[in-house]
């Protein structure tokens, strides 16, 4: 079978607006592909590992943008040919817009990323 034309797909896990920290718990899932602007939310009924890689596997998901992750999770999608990207830290928008122009990193943590520093925030 074949791949068609479209653009790679993506799914960030998300709570409040962030990346979420932590892929079991969560409940909100926002979809995209990586040649449109659009996103698609996604509302889960309950929190369930088992149930997300089933979503991601029967939306044809190609990546996934999470916080933390357990090991039997992440082998499983990766044995599936899905891309995790982990340990991320920021909002949604930030890490979107960072994987869809390829430059998203395991680990990538919004004020690193972006050139924060505690003294640019009046902190010390």
């Amino acid at each position: 079978m074949m791949k068609d034309e479209r653009g790679r797909q993506v799914l960030v896990v998300v709570q409040d607006g962030q990346v979420a920290p932590r892929f079991d718990l969560a409940l909100e899932v926002v979809m995209s592909r990586d040649d449109a602007d659009s996103v698609r939310t996604l509302i889960l009924a309950q929190n369930s590992a088992e149930k997300l890689c089933h979503l991601i596997l029967e939306s044809g998901i190609d990546a996934v943008i999470c916080g933390g992750i357990e090991e039997e999770h992440h082998q499983f999608l990766a044995w599936k040919k899905v891309k995790i990207t982990d340990n991320v830290i920021g909002p949604m928008e930030w890490a979107l817009g960072r994987w869809k122009a390829g430059l998203l990193k395991p680990g990538d943590i919004f004020e690193r990323c972006v050139g924060w520093t505690a003294s640019s925030h009046g902190e010390s």
